[in-house]
Formats: C-alpha cells, structure tokens, sequence
C-alpha cells in the first residue's frame, strides 16, 4: 500500500491576506467525493436526518467515511469515488435535499 503525499491538483495555494498560505479546493473542478482529501469534513445524508462525517481513509477502490450519530457513536461507511457531490458554500454536501432544516440533534450534553 503506497500514501500519496502530494497536494491534489484541484487543490491551489495562494498567499492568504494573513501572509500565509491559503490553501482551498477549486470548487467545480471534480465533483466527486474521491476529489475531497483526507480528513475532510462534510454533510451526509442518512436515512433519517443529515450527519456529519469525515474521510478517514482513501483506499484503491473505495473512500471509508466515519459518521456520527446523534446518540453519541460513530459508525463506518464505504463509497466509490465517484459518488458525486454538491456544496452549499464551501460545506461538501453527500446527498440531496435541505440539509440545514433536517440536521440531526446531536447529544446537548457534549
């Protein structure tokens, strides 16, 4: 098994207005979730409500996502690279729908 280390080309750097480096995705460039880096966060459809996931592994055929439920446990989920998916602004979106009226309640006490 072999880690690429290398920035994706849909990923730019350009010098930030705090004299750093800003680096964001180009978004439009490759709609997929395969085009999303490890350790991104995004909004998942479940069958129910919307959850927060993140990409915790990139595999040869497939992306491994961990996703939260609202009890409190976290749960895998696998897709293909191609899974297509949408932003509203800069949050990644897998699934369709309005995901800011059906987010699920997670637990108040955390």
């Amino acid at each position: 098994m072999s880690v690429n280390l290398e920035r994706p080309p849909e990923i730019e750097a350009r010098p930030a207005s705090d004299g750093g480096l800003d680096v964001a995705p180009v978004f439009g460039v490759n709609e997929t979730l395969g085009s999303l880096p490890l350790g991104s966060r995004l909004v998942l459809r479940s069958r129910k409500d919307w959850r927060t996931a993140t990409i915790v592994a990139i595999t040869v055929d497939k992306i491994k996502l961990s996703v939260a439920s609202p009890s409190g446990h976290t749960y895998r989920m696998y897709r293909p690279f191609e899974t297509p998916i949408s932003f509203d602004g800069s949050i990644p979106l897998l699934g369709e729908g309005g995901w800011r009226f059906g987010f699920a309640r997670y637990d108040k006490r955390w």
